[in-house]
């Protein structure tokens, strides 16, 4: 069992009386979320779920997610999380491409032919109904099945194994420590403050980076500024981890006007921009390690620590720290050849936890993935990501980076915040068009925008219309889905 991620809640160093959960209503101790855990698994295995039996969790509280996906490690199965606030007809597609053993869910309507039902009839207790009749084991030592963000594309899933998850776990707790000591809890007093679902990799891992730690979890289902702030106090967290998109609304949120006593945010799921970064440390003076990785890498593979904070901090603003111990980083022209330090190219990572699904294993070439991401390594080291490569636009030979024109945008006067993608052009083939959401009050007209933006950038990056827009359809970490809007311009 100690091969199982499943050690990081058996072998937590808190005692079984304390509490080990909290939400914004309450909180279970140590011993409620073992016992929990262990039941779930009994009625896995009573429910003939066997090893490395694939099992759907499609469950939207934390506490409830939490104790099952333990569940069904302790059941020696692998947990595939399906975010329960998809529509059905999306979570029938999951369900049909996982084809799990058991599908544990606090929805009694949700059935699935062959796989037997798993009800969360209470926050940590469950009950089944029916017995798997369906077997399509993965391979030995899966933890588990996680989807890609699908902002650009469709979503895919990725197989990750117990052992690569621990190991990635532990490379940035030691690097976040400064030593080597990353596989080892320790006790300490101050929770985690998990502010993203459980059915997304951004929370999991957080989760399971604080619970391997011996840190207590406080978990939101769904984020809110006001929320955040009061459990920060409540819980006196020092530092946290935070998605860009969730610091904008706290940026936002007049009635939060301080995060004391929060000292240090860790930025995930997105890089985060230098304004972006400027805005939140200007209203709550916290310091930012940004970070960097892919569900596919198994997790973080570069950041920043303490140390870079103190050495560099204003200086480095807006890079996304430095590779984590075992990992590789190149930047390659599109020959996959080496460009020069300091040159944009795309980014391409050997990792020893990149994920051993078939489809990325023969992606590998020479160990190196190709993450899609653009991005420049500098002098000391550190990653700066400047775009997608999908997101490129190539405006009749001419290639415009979305990013580059959406910090320009960034910086005029009454943007509070700014999209930019590629729309088709039957003359040129693509072509730029940007969304803004404005600052409070602010009156801004698309015609004052393109002109002030011509002033700064070359005349084929200013879009060719730009849209004023309440806010940018994301998903629940934040991020900006650009095919929607583009599908909103082109409809």
């Amino acid at each position: 069992m100690s091969e199982s991620l499943s050690a990081f809640l058996l072998d937590h160093p808190a005692a079984d009386d304390d509490p080990i959960v909290h939400w914004i209503e309450g909180s279970v101790d140590l011993g409620e979320l073992r016992e929990a855990s262990e039941r779930a698994a009994t009625v896995l295995h009573e429910a003939g779920v066997g090893a490395d039996d694939p099992v759907a969790v499609v469950i939207d509280s934390g506490v409830s997610a939490l104790a099952a996906l333990f569940g069904t490690w302790r059941a020696g199965a692998a947990a595939v999380p399906i975010n329960g606030r998809l529509t059905d007809a999306e979570i029938d597609k999951q369900l049909a491409t996982a084809a799990p053993a058991a599908v544990i869910t606090a929805r009694e309507s949700l059935r699935t032919p062959g796989a037997a039902t798993i009800l969360a009839t209470g926050a940590l207790e469950w009950s089944a109904d029916g017995r798997a009749t369906t077997h399509h084991p993965l391979p030995a030592g899966t933890a588990l099945v996680m989807r890609t963000s699908g902002t650009t594309g469709e979503s895919k899933p990725i197989v990750l194994s117990h052992a690569g998850v621990r190991d990635g776990i532990d490379t940035s707790l030691a690097a976040l420590r400064g030593k080597r000591d990353g596989g080892r809890p320790r006790p300490t007093a101050m929770p985690n403050l998990i502010p993203s679902s459980l059915a997304l990799w951004a929370g999991l891992w957080n989760a399971l980076f604080a619970l391997r730690s011996g840190a207590p979890l406080v978990l939101m289902d769904r984020f809110d500024a006001v929320d955040f702030a009061t459990l920060v106090r409540r819980h006196d967290i020092r530092s946290a981890v935070l998605a860009p998109a969730m610091m904008a609304m706290l940026v936002d949120e007049p009635t939060v006007t301080d995060l004391a006593p929060l000292r240090m945010v860790r930025s995930i799921t997105a890089p985060l921009t230098p304004g972006q970064a400027r805005a939140f440390s200007a209203k709550f003076a916290i310091g930012i390690l940004n970070c960097y990785g892919q569900t596919e890498l198994g997790g973080e593979v570069v950041g920043w620590n303490a140390a870079d904070l103190r050495e560099y901090g204003e200086s480095k603003l807006g890079a996304v720290g430095r590779p984590h111990d075992g990992i590789d980083v190149r930047i390659l022209d599109r020959d996959h050849l080496p460009v020069p330090e300091g040159t944009v190219g795309e980014i391409w990572i050997a990792s020893p936890y990149v994920s051993t699904a078939a489809e990325i294993t023969a992606a590998l070439i020479d160990g190196y993935l190709r993450t899609g991401d653009l991005g420049r390594v500098d002098a000391e080291g550190f990653l700066w990501i400047v775009g997608r490569v999908s997101d490129t636009i190539n405006r009749g030979g001419l290639k415009v980076v979305p990013q580059e024109v959406e910090d320009a945008l960034r910086a005029l006067p009454g943007v509070a915040d700014a999209c930019v993608a590629g729309v088709p052009d039957e003359r040129l083939g693509e072509v730029p068009v940007a969304w803004v959401r404005v600052e409070p009050g602010a009156m801004i007209e698309g015609p004052s925008l393109l002109a002030a933006l011509r002033e700064t950038l070359a005349g084929y990056k200013v879009p060719v219309a730009v849209e004023v827009v309440e806010d940018f359809p994301r998903n629940e970490i934040g991020k900006v889905l650009r095919k929607e809007l583009v599908s909103r311009w082109t409809a």
